[in-house]
């Protein structure tokens, strides 16, 4: 091998490293961002039930629930998820359920505009990547696992 290589080895090694130290830090931003923007959304329902109610009555079309039961189960997991999500307890699971509760508000609506249709996928690629690579080394679901090994 001539000497290039092995420096460009050497350099490619270096930033894999650097990259792997930021994964915790980028899993948290993850986490921090998407309960942000559910948790927001399940207060602005939970703050005008009438016009939520509404909402899911005439606007949403939620398939298989009821009105009803589609903006109590879809406000309750924009409020219970993202906790969980910003603690890492059981982060698989919340990212799962945000991607669930996501990938509905998208099928239910009859038109979404470009620009909230790329939000959506956005925030359906972090709660995706959440879901694939786990909560991360600052996160509760961690903790616990070093705790009981």
């Amino acid at each position: 091998m001539t000497t290039l290589a092995l420096t460009l080895m050497t350099r490619g090694r270096q930033a894999v490293a650097v990259v792997e130290r930021l994964q915790p830090l980028a899993q948290l931003a993850a986490r921090l961002y998407l309960a942000q923007v559910f948790f927001l959304a399940g207060l602005t329902k939970l703050g005008d039930w009438e016009t939520t109610l509404l909402l899911f009555e005439n606007e949403y079309q939620v398939p298989l629930l009821s009105p009803m039961l589609a903006a109590i189960s879809g406000t309750t997991g924009e409020l219970v998820l993202p906790v969980l999500l910003v603690l890492g307890l059981a982060g698989r699971l919340a990212a799962a359920g945000l991607f669930v509760v996501n990938a509905v508000a998208v099928l239910s609506l009859p038109e979404i505009a470009p620009a909230a249709l790329q939000q959506h996928q956005f925030w359906g690629s972090l709660a995706l990547g959440l879901l694939l690579w786990g909560p991360g080394r600052w996160s509760a679901d961690a903790l616990l696992a070093r705790r009981l090994s």
